[in-house]
């Protein structure tokens, strides 16, 4: 797999590494800050970590060269409409996800099925909690505007949540259900970036070859019919 890399970061770098040990060629990489080598058109994927703000040039970018996409970047989801134009008029893939971590997209499916169980039970009030490092731009996070939509559609209402930015916290979300007598909560702590790294590079082997926009979520549930 050839790969261009937009963004060249901690997780471009992350990225970069983790690609050479999995036998991947990273062919170019596009950064206004550290500079930029090769060309997006000689590579099969580019993989987005940017800003919320470059993302939908980027994607213009790599439609023209007519190469598809998976963008680990969060933040701009509000510009989804337009993007899918993009995308279909360059006939080119993209993958994106508010989070990239296996883990984080299973907690995805204990969280959903935790919701239905407990909306049942009004003594019961879900929250929802979540902490990154202090260079983080969007609050909350993308991963808890997930979490927050899959608990809203169960209980059809706001659902509390808080955010903090602070420090060098790579990641923690926590999905909890409070009452007078007890609490549950459903907890991911990313220890480090690699889980991130691996679930891009898993979404940009994936989306060779296919057209059109997609979740993240949507290769996990593919995972997930699998016989074992």
């Amino acid at each position: 797999m050839k790969i261009a890399l937009l963004g060249y970061g901690k997780m471009g770098r992350l990225v970069e590494q983790a690609a050479q040990q999995k036998g991947f060629d990273v062919v170019a990489v596009v950064d206004p800050i550290s500079g930029s080598r090769g060309s997006i058109g000689e590579s099969e994927v580019c993989i987005d970590f940017t800003e919320p703000g470059a993302v939908i040039e980027n994607i213009k970018v790599a439609a023209a060269a007519r190469v598809s996409m998976v963008i680990g970047t969060t933040g701009w989801y509000d510009k989804l409409d337009a993007v899918r134009e993009i995308v279909t008029a360059g006939g080119i893939g993209l993958v994106y996800g508010s989070n990239f971590s296996i883990g984080v997209n299973l907690m995805f499916k204990l969280t959903q099925f935790a919701g239905e169980l407990f909306s049942r039970f009004p003594s019961h009030d879900p929250f929802i909690e979540e902490a990154h490092h202090k260079s983080k731009k969007d609050a909350p996070s993308g991963t808890a505007v997930f979490l927050k939509r899959i608990l809203e559609a169960e209980y059809n209402r706001d659902v509390p949540t808080a955010s903090t930015r602070a420090g060098y916290i790579p990641g923690r979300h926590v999905v909890g259900f409070d009452s007078e007598a007890d609490t549950l909560t459903i907890t991911h702590n990313a220890r480090s970036r690699a889980g991130f790294v691996d679930g891009a590079l898993i979404a940009a082997e994936w989306i060779i070859g296919r057209k059109g926009v997609f979740e993240f979520s949507e290769i996990i549930e593919e995972r997930l019919r699998r016989k074992p």
